[in-house]
């Protein structure tokens, strides 16, 4: 079954109240699609997606909270031709030791529920959130589809799991296609990613804590490339589980990612060294190929407009925070954050 779309097509989107979901969202409403957000209820995400998805009277849309791992998943899909599945739980360093428990809750079982509800909805198209960290260290070179996977952190474990887990439905009727997502970035960012850290600590945040030499290297994907990248796989007529790298295909140093930010403010960020944690690969590099030629899809977005982008967007949410909470939720320098 191909993921030819109707004029206007119900889609469910889990996690679309979050970061790359309510871009996701806010592109298929345009598109003229009616979209159902499924979210786990995180109020301030849920108050943020209601102000993003506003609705017209060409598009509705719908923000249910519930958790996923215990409703009935046949009901919820019930009824929906489209399926973007992009609830999980994200981080390369909360999935060591105990955390691992969570990751494989949250990412592979849970996607084995949605998939074992779809052998009996059976959706047009399910489109599965993957990471370049199934890949692990990427050398040199930039990564293809098809070359073997080398995870080095728990996560990315998981998000292997979840690609085969795809194919195993796949191979009993399921239409599911996957996206390996290299680092995402642009406006909503996590508040533990790196991006998000070195703008803070440019606008008077928190110090950034530089882990290792700075010399790691990161394929970055603006968030509306890779919401543009999901709709893409949705609606293609490809065949049913493949996988797809969603990436710019141009390494960046997080030096150089430190220098975009203080070109673009005229200001240093103030850095702290820390060292390097386990887990976090040297470099990745996607290879984007496959999804130019089978998507029809190419980055847009470059990394002074994307950088320029997420500035401004925490800009506007650092002078809106009350006096004396600059950047709620934000990582200090001594906690591990995210790079990938």
């Amino acid at each position: 079954m191909l993921g030819i779309a109707n004029p206007r097509s119900r889609v469910l989107v889990t996690g679309g109240a979050g970061f790359i979901g309510t871009v996701t969202c806010r592109r298929l409403l345009d598109a003229g699609h009616d979209v159902t957000i499924v979210d786990n209820g995180a109020e301030p995400r849920h108050d943020q997606a209601r102000a993003t998805l506003t609705e017209t009277d060409r598009i509705t849309t719908d923000l249910l909270t519930t958790d996923l791992l215990t409703t009935d998943l046949v009901d919820l899909l019930d009824g929906f031709g489209y399926i973007v599945h992009l609830a999980g739980r994200p981080g390369v360093q909360t999935s060591w030791g105990a955390g691992f428990a969570e990751h494989l809750s949250v990412n592979t079982l849970l996607t084995q529920r949605l998939l074992e509800a779809a052998l009996v909805t059976q959706p047009r198209r399910i489109v599965l959130a993957s990471s370049s960290s199934v890949y692990g260290d990427i050398a040199d070179g930039a990564a293809n589809e098809d070359d073997a996977l080398r995870p080095l952190s728990p996560y990315g474990v998981t998000k292997a799991a979840v690609e085969s887990l795809m194919g195993a439905y796949v191979a009993r009727g399921v239409d599911a296609v996957a996206l390996r997502f290299f680092t995402v970035y642009g406006r909503g960012q996590r508040p533990d990613m790196a991006l998000h850290r070195i703008i803070d600590a440019a606008l008077g945040g928190p110090v950034f804590g530089i882990r290792g030499s700075g010399h790691q290297a990161r394929d970055f994907t603006h968030v509306d490339d890779a919401a543009a990248a999901i709709e893409a796989a949705l609606f293609a007529p490809v065949s049913a589980g493949t996988v797809y790298n969603v990436g710019s295909g141009r390494p960046v140093s997080l030096r150089t990612l430190i220098d975009t930010v203080e070109d673009h403010l005229g200001r240093p960020v103030p850095l702290a060294p820390l060292e390097a944690v386990s887990g976090d690969p040297g470099r990745t590099a996607a290879n984007i190929t496959k999804a130019r030629r089978l998507l029809a899809w190419s980055p847009a977005v470059t990394l002074a407009a994307g950088v320029a982008d997420q500035i401004a967007h925490q800009r506007e949410h650092a002078l809106s925070a009350p006096a004396g909470s600059f950047s709620r939720g934000q990582a200090q320098p001594q906690h591990t954050g995210a790079l990938a």
